[in-house]
């Protein structure tokens, strides 16, 4: 798709990153974003460079939300990133980012014949957190599925702080109302498991629960995807990490009615 634009909202436009310098510019917004305001601990190379990097940013596909209103070089216009690991790409790589964390292997075993994404290190600065830089990603994201034909979309995504208890009813919830089934179930590794059944379901209140989840999450759910099975601690980040799944083909018709239109025009 090489750096060609993949969606508009008024002066915000979405694309994949074009060079390095493009891919340091986002490094940079994570940073801002995950060390300095999340308080994630960083290398020495990365505290030096106030980059958030690691191995696998070098086999990635990164999208890239541009303010294009800032009168400054594309670098300077970065206000949110997405990072994507294709399937043949992590192969490549020696696996995906998330199997740290989550048996996503033996997902992709029992599913041989479908293209897997690997959806990771999300991130807007904080005045640009809004529904339309929201929906933005996921018209830039839509379009990058439909261009490599992607089947599953899947990855980490976070709660803030490394206590699994601090959000019990919102874990619990997800435990109890949003869990993959059969052979789409992920499981986190037996090492690093946590389970998320942490209140019995008729001590939930579903509106309390809901409001508890992270903005990230709550768009998963929305569009259709499932979480997997227990929780992960990542001291690194502090955060509690959980697994999400989405099958292209389950994805609510609403959104891709609604996000469809331009993400096809953009893809071609």
């Amino acid at each position: 798709m090489g750096g060609k634009l993949l969606g508009r909202i008024g002066t915000l436009e979405v694309r994949l990153a074009r060079d390095a310098d493009e891919i340091e510019a986002a490094q940079r917004v994570r940073y801002r974003v995950f060390h300095e305001e999340l308080g994630a601990q960083a290398h020495s190379a990365g505290m030096q460079e106030r980059r958030d990097a690691d191995r696998f940013d070098d086999v990635c596909d990164h999208l890239l939300v541009f303010d294009t209103s800032v009168d400054a070089p594309a670098t300077e216009q970065i206000v949110g990133t997405y990072r994507m690991l294709r399937q043949d790409a992590a192969e490549s790589a020696g696996g995906f980012y998330s199997s740290d964390e989550f048996e996503f292997e033996k997902l992709v075993r029992r599913h041989p014949n479908l293209r897997f994404l690997e959806l990771g290190r999300s991130c807007v600065l904080p005045q640009y957190r809004s529904r339309r830089s929201i929906e933005l990603l996921w018209q830039g994201i839509w379009a990058y599925v439909n261009h490599y034909q992607i089947d599953v979309m899947a990855g980490c995504a976070s709660f803030h702080g490394a206590v699994p208890a601090a959000h019990a009813e919102a874990l619990s919830y997800l435990a109890h109302n949003a869990r993959a089934q059969g052979a789409w179930d992920v499981a986190a590794v037996p090492a690093r498991y946590h389970s998320m059944d942490l209140m019995p379901p008729e001590a939930v209140n579903v509106r309390s629960a809901l409001a508890a989840l992270p903005p990230l999450i709550k768009g998963y759910l929305r569009v259709g995807a499932k979480i997997g099975d227990g929780c992960v601690i990542d001291h690194d980040f502090a955060t509690t990490d959980v697994f999400v799944v989405l099958q292209v083909r389950e994805i609510a018709s609403r959104y891709i009615n609604y996000y469809g239109a331009d993400a096809q025009r953009f893809a071609a």
